[in-house]
């Protein structure tokens, strides 16, 4: 079976890096990028140009109907046309983006619940969870959990930046857990992508197995241990003041959910956002829009999304020069009309 050329592998590798990001697996991308440069190509011949069986050819364009990237040829009976990237793939991100807008609301919900039932059972007893005050009494504990535990640790950090001394202590102690194949799973905020030291070490994360991602927004700062104990801290504004070690089971799977619905609405470390998604929103203005409109300040809105109230400013006046709004009154209603917010 012959392949593609070099000069045409090299052009469908770098289109199809895209299409991936979007949720297209690599051999669909393919399919569908061939169909776009040949749309008079059968499967056989798209067998032929992407170097796949005509069996697989079926199975991708199986997925692109799907997903609503190909139709039925009206001039080639039996075959299937691709649908034109500004139609299929502004639809296929709208859709993602509602999607992601749904999944986000329920965060919220979910975060409130959960803030509340900590608050309810901060002053519980020691069997339904103990308070560790100060730096040194969280890190020895997060350091005997570690070394105990078996299976996973999931830890969601939210703020733009972190203390180089802070991820230093937090390398020592992951890294004999590592070592023995534990499972890290970390969320940190987007703005985090340009703290260098945050950055450096969310790779050598990455470089020893473990998974990093980030989002706009997150929950409040927590680590779970192998799904049964739980850090959080007494004060969300000052984690450094002390945190409430949790073992019982119903807040510790009401924590579980929380980060769960958090880290399917967050972007791998690495993976590429799309610069201009349909609705002309990034992820972070769309939050910075329903934050404002939900009556925060600009410093509030910078503290929840990791940044300054001045970058806040320059995002909302980006916003507005879009939408042609000379108020933030008035940007708010043409946000609204077009469902933005």
């Amino acid at each position: 079976m012959r392949g593609p050329s070099k000069a045409a592998a090299r052009r469908i590798r770098g289109d199809n890096t895209m299409l991936e990001a979007l949720g297209l697996s690599m051999i669909a991308s393919k399919v569908y990028q061939g169909m776009l440069d040949h749309p008079t190509y059968g499967a056989a011949k798209l067998a032929d140009l992407c170097g796949i069986s005509p069996a697989q050819v079926h199975g991708c364009l199986d997925e692109l109907s799907a997903l609503m990237l190909v139709r039925a040829s009206s001039e080639h009976p039996g075959q299937m046309r691709a649908v034109s990237p500004d139609v299929g793939l502004a639809d296929m991100l709208a859709r993602q983006e509602a999607d992601l807008a749904a999944r986000q609301a329920r965060l919220a919900e979910s975060r409130v619940a959960v803030t509340n039932l900590i608050a309810e059972r901060a002053d519980s007893r020691a069997t339904h969870g103990e308070r560790l005050l100060g730096m040194d009494a969280i890190q020895g504990r997060i350091e005997q959990l570690a070394h105990g535990m078996s299976q996973e640790c999931l830890g969601v950090h939210p703020g733009a930046s972190h203390r180089p001394e802070d991820l230093a202590a937090a390398r020592a102690a992951d890294e004999e857990p590592l070592a023995r194949g534990v499972v890290m799973k970390t969320l940190y905020q987007d703005s985090t992508r340009n703290d260098p030291h945050t950055t450096a070490h969310a790779h050598w994360l990455l470089s020893r197995g473990s998974e990093v991602r980030t989002a706009p927004v997150l929950p409040q700062r927590l680590v779970i241990f192998d799904r049964t104990h739980a850090l959080v801290p007494i004060d969300p504004a000052d984690t450094r003041k002390g945190a409430l070690h949790i073992t019982e089971a119903g807040i510790v799977n009401a924590l579980l959910d929380l980060f769960d619905q958090a880290w399917a609405t967050a972007v791998p470390l690495g993976a590429v956002r799309p610069d201009a998604p349909a609705d002309g929103l990034t992820g972070t203005e769309r939050q910075l829009l329903r934050l404002l409109a939900g009556g925060l300040t600009d410093e509030a809105v910078g503290q929840r999304l990791g940044t300054s109230s001045r970058t806040v400013g320059r995002h909302m006046a980006s916003i507005m020069e879009r939408l042609g709004a000379s108020s933030r009154f008035e940007a708010g209603l043409k946000a609204a009309q077009r469902g933005w917010l």
